[in-house]
């Protein structure tokens, strides 16, 4: 029996999958803590943890599963992680501080000073983005402020490589993840240097890259030793979590998207061009399935405001009401709400509106003629129109959208949602389920060539239901959204002006 673990390493928990290769099912899976990983913020806007942490994690996983299916039939590991995290470790191989984490923010400023002496044009040109709070922004950071722990640094890495270099004892890195450490050239196709010149990045700290996709090192004594996985087993797959989420839909060619709809939402579209957004509305990185000769750049846009508005209305409006209740009660208005219209955008600033917190709304409310049903169906159509507003904007970037894959789950369990989305959008939507292990997984199969090509790869991911979209209902929706969107715009010009 052939089979591939994924590990999938978040900042909540570690989840270890393992696929059955001939049917392309999960045969088992554990995550762990049991409850949620600790995040240190030692000081305000600050966010770390342990990369040993992540190891005892990851660990305790593979043997769980272990007690119950051999780990000697495993043929191959593929990993998924956090992204834009911050890993430095020494001559002996470990950590010499704690990780610095995807939503820390201490480099905020150093990414933007960096934008100005670098040159806006360049950065644009050749990083697509601004060096912003990503993870060479990080190091910079590091680099200023703690010079011991600098002096010990001997590689500086992501979370994903750290774990990969714990299972085989070689160090590496990613195109992908040089793209996501805002240390790729898109336009010249290789390491940004200059970026690390600019911050004093010494290139010897930098690992050296290989494939996301195909055999990248091989599991040594000491792992077979410690978890029973069999030395010389293929790490052959890398990716963050949400090119990796991409992956697991299936998203590889240009024109799919990928989304998903928790607390926030990301819509993260494939492209055969390297185009900016010049006002760095969303991020551009190298897509696992890239290739010189077929190039392929995944589109990532973050909206905080989704789901948690949702969980919102329901606390405040509906607490007797399970979300089962609230999508039955909204499928009762017709599209557009009769004129109630509602921006979601109350969880934080959003980089899709520029960096403004306009705040969350519910407007066009006539006493005498809505309920709570026009504002839940409001709701949830002010959160499809959000990823509509950020769909235009990839659009603008070369992005041409003909089908979004996303996860059963949060708002696309929502029959009223996944069709207002289909229908503004004019997409197909296509469900699946799926997750972040399983997708790293079936990538190692693939990279250690135990899937032949794309098909085979795929063949076990059931699409659960698929929505298309309907023209009657999208004249309709087309209205509320250009309404909806003046109505965003107007928020954030007061949000400008009195910022």
């Amino acid at each position: 029996m052939m089979k591939s673990l994924g590990i999938d390493i978040g900042s909540s928990s570690v989840k270890v999958s393992m696929l059955d290769i001939e049917s392309g099912k999960c045969v088992a899976s554990s995550t762990n803590p049991s409850d949620e990983m600790p995040i240190n913020a030692i000081e305000s806007g600050w966010a770390e943890q342990d990369p040993e942490m992540w190891w005892k994690y990851v660990c305790e996983g593979i043997r769980k599963i272990g007690e119950k299916h051999p780990l000697s039939d495993v043929k191959c590991i593929g990993i998924t992680y956090q992204m834009h995290g911050l890993v430095c470790i020494g001559e002996n191989g470990r950590p010499v501080r704690d990780s610095i984490i995807w939503c820390d923010s201490r480099a905020v400023g150093i990414g933007r000073e960096a934008m100005e002496k670098i040159g806006r044009e360049k950065c644009l040109e050749h990083l697509l983005n601004s060096p912003g709070n990503f993870t060479a922004s990080k190091l910079a950071w590091v680099i200023r402020n703690e010079n011991e722990n600098f002096a010990r640094t001997e590689k500086a890495f992501l979370p994903g490589d750290y774990i990969a270099y714990r299972l085989t004892g070689d160090i590496h890195t990613t195109e992908t993840g040089l793209s996501e450490q805002i240390l790729w050239d898109f336009k010249e196709e290789k390491r940004a240097d200059f970026v690390a010149d600019y911050y004093g990045i010494p290139h010897r700290i930098i690992p050296d890259t290989v494939p996301s996709i195909g055999i990248q090192a091989v599991t040594d004594t000491a792992t077979e030793k410690l978890l029973g996985i069999p030395a010389g087993t293929p790490v052959s797959y890398r990716a963050g979590d949400q090119p990796n989420n991409a992956f697991s839909l299936n998203v590889l060619d240009a024109g799919e998207i990928a989304a998903t709809g928790g607390t926030s939402g990301v819509v993260y579209g494939v492209t055969d061009t390297p185009e900016a957004d010049r006002l760095s509305r969303v991020n551009t990185f190298v897509h696992v399935s890239h290739r010189k000769e077929a190039p392929r750049y995944g589109i990532l846009l973050c909206i905080n405001g989704t789901g948690i508005m949702n969980a919102w209305v329901r606390r405040n409006f509906a607490p007797s009401l399970g979300y089962d209740g609230m999508n039955n009660m909204a499928a009762g208005v017709p599209a557009g709400s009769d004129g109630v219209c509602v921006l979601p955008f109350g969880n934080g600033a959003e980089r899709v509106l520029e960096n403004s917190f306009t705040g969350a709304s519910i407007s066009g409310l006539d006493l005498n003629r809505h309920s709570l049903a026009h504002v839940l169906r409001a709701t949830q159509e002010g959160i499809a129109f959000s990823f509509r507003y950020g769909i235009d904007i990839m659009k603008d970037m070369g992005l041409k959208p003909n089908v979004i894959r996303a996860g059963k789950a949060n708002m696309f369990l929502s029959p009223v949602f996944r069709k207002t989305l289909s229908d503004i959008t004019g997409a197909e939507i296509e469900l699946y389920d799926t997750d972040g292990a399983l997708g790293a997984a079936r990538g190692a199969a693939l990279g250690a060539g135990l899937y032949r090509n794309r098909e085979e790869t795929f063949a076990g991911l059931e699409k659960s239901e698929t929505v298309e979209p309907d023209v009657k209902d999208r004249q309709v929706l087309e209205e509320s959204y250009l309404k909806w969107k003046k109505a965003v715009e107007r928020q954030t010009d007061i949000a400008a002006a009195e910022a």
